[in-house]
């Protein structure tokens, strides 16, 4: 936590955010979890590039760009488990007799720097990169993706619940697919008509706006009015369940979420979108 608490007074002083917004974050933080820098991120008021220099500046960590440009043997890669590698967005980039230099996002994974350390008998030390960097690092050597992001389906994800909307990210990251995921809902229309996916995942219950109310906004859009929509549902709720298949969201994944349900349901609503275009179906 005292971590945490000199990250945000950092990016206070250094004028990236205002206190007001640290305070939100923090709260964020105690009902929901996770990192306050990734919180921060996913709430739009901080780029991931200023939050890796935050961490560098604060705690004197090396940083690393553009790891898709450089090649990694295969012994180097195999020091970290895809698994690892996915769930917790860490890229092997380095290794000597001593050590083993993991470009990570977040600096203070301890445990699973602990693992690393026993498993390749090597003190880890971790090297600050973006998650944009690691994601296409991550997708291009260990899931045998294009690292052209382009070429690949992009997803937008509104959650407000950040390990729901973690999860949902790293499951379609695996998958090779481009995802953008943010917690305010408020700031899903602009960086969606921005980001303009193929798909949007979003929650069905939030504060502010709902996911029904997001919906409404993209079929008012013109510009919107044909991307799909999955609607993450809660299981304590069947009128939100109900609500849902009423509505004219492509399909529903009900929580608590499961990664290869998450993966199937994606993947079926961006073929049925496909079909649904090539038959010229309008929603």
């Amino acid at each position: 936590m005292e971590m945490k608490k000199h990250l945000g007074g950092l990016l206070v002083e250094a004028e990236i955010i205002t206190s007001l917004t640290l305070q939100r974050a923090l709260e964020r933080q105690k009902s929901k979890g996770g990192m306050l820098g990734e919180i921060l991120e996913q709430m739009g008021v901080i780029t991931d590039e200023e939050l890796v220099k935050a961490l560098a500046r604060q705690f004197g960590f090396k940083r690393v760009a553009s790891l898709v440009s450089h090649p990694f043997a295969k012994a180097l890669l195999e020091m970290v488990p895809a698994d690892i590698a996915v769930q917790k967005l860490v890229f092997p980039i380095r290794v000597d007799d001593k050590n083993l230099y993991l470009a990570a996002n977040n600096p203070f994974e301890l445990d699973t720097f602990d693992f690393l350390s026993k498993r390749n008998n090597r003190v880890v030390v971790p090297v600050l990169a973006t998650r944009h960097d690691l994601m296409e690092a991550v997708s291009l050597h260990y899931q045998g993706l294009q690292s052209d992001r382009d070429l690949r389906k992009k997803i937008f994800v509104v959650d407000d619940n950040f390990n729901d909307a973690q999860t949902v990210e790293l499951a379609l990251i695996a998958e090779g697919f481009n995802v953008k995921a943010i917690l305010d809902a408020l700031m899903a229309m602009p960086l969606i008509l921005e980001f303009m996916p193929d798909l949007v995942v979003c929650a069905s219950i939030m504060p502010k706006i709902d996911g029904f109310g997001i919906l409404r906004r993209l079929r008012e859009d013109a510009r919107t009015a044909r991307i799909p929509v999955i609607m993450l549902t809660s299981q304590e709720s069947g009128e939100d369940e109900k609500k849902a298949v009423e509505s004219d969201c492509i399909d529903i994944i009900p929580k608590p979420l499961r990664q290869k349900r998450i993966i199937a349901r994606v993947k079926r609503a961006i073929r049925l979108s496909e079909c649904m275009r090539q038959c010229g179906i309008e929603w």
